[in-house]
């Protein structure tokens, strides 16, 4: 007997549960709603942000911007790419000095969404101007709240909450337009490399050039017998004067010679 009256139990629960879904399906019925949706011009605003790559830490950005400012983008994506000079570089990748570019496309587009519902029912009872209960067409009572200026169509005259009668057959719509804005974003990085100092090379060559051309000047020097800038004249003219003076001796030496013998 007890199962008997638990199994009763839990039919009459189902029974009352799919009772309460058929009447909240058939009330939510009896009123039909539209939904539309209509879209303005959208405008497009076009923004240019110039900077400089300072440092990269990990995926945190560090951009000294065009004004002076030094901003900070944490968390770049391992994603997000930058077109440097033609090359699709990763946040790793950026180098200080690198100058970046950013631009933004933002879009609005303004759109109104109309919802228009529906409600045709007989009066029951009216509490004017604040609700109404309409008995619908499959002989639920459904209350309704009457919105501020709310107008019924009544056998095809507009009647507001104060014309309502018990047993009039009314249809009521209520239409409501709700304004939204749509925007979306589309950002765009590109950059170009640093141009920096001037970076020396050194060629293989171009010392033993340089050498060579030194040799070539000095051998060029030599070979036009024009003496070395240490070298003078004064050896040799040391050593003339030594032999005039011995040819001078020399002469003495003979006259004294030849006079003896006169």
């Amino acid at each position: 007997m007890k199962s008997s009256s638990i199994w009763i139990r839990k039919s009459f629960v189902l029974a009352v549960g799919a009772l309460c879904l058929a009447l909240a399906a058939s009330i939510s019925a009896q009123v039909q709603t539209q939904t539309s949706t209509a879209t303005g011009k959208t405008t497009k605003e076009v923004t240019i942000e110039n900077g400089e790559v300072v440092a990269v830490e990990g995926n945190s950005l560090f951009v000294k911007m065009s004004d002076g400012t030094l901003r900070d983008f944490p968390n770049v994506p391992e994603s997000a790419k930058v077109t440097v000079d033609g090359q699709q570089l990763g946040v790793h990748e950026l180098k200080p000095g690198m100058k970046l570019q950013r631009t933004t496309i933002t879009s609005t587009t303004p759109q109104v969404v109309t919802t228009v519902e529906t409600v045709t029912g007989k009066v029951w009872h009216v509490t004017p101007p604040l609700s109404v209960i309409l008995t619908m067409e499959n002989d639920v009572n459904q209350k309704f709240k009457i919105p501020d200026g709310q107008k019924f169509m009544v056998d095809g005259k507009e009647v507001d909450a104060w014309g309502l009668k018990k047993g009039m057959k009314v249809t009521a719509m209520r239409i409501t337009e709700t304004p939204l804005t749509s925007v979306s974003q589309h950002t765009q990085v590109t950059g170009t490399m640093s141009a920096g100092d001037p970076v020396l090379i050194a060629k293989g060559g171009a010392a033993g050039g340089e050498t060579g051309g030194t040799s070539g000047a000095g051998g060029a020097g030599n070979g036009s017998g024009q003496l070395p800038k240490t070298a003078t004249g004064l050896p040799l003219m040391g050593i003339l004067g030594l032999l005039l003076i011995s040819t001078s001796l020399g002469m003495s030496l003979l006259r004294r010679s030849l006079g003896l013998r006169g």
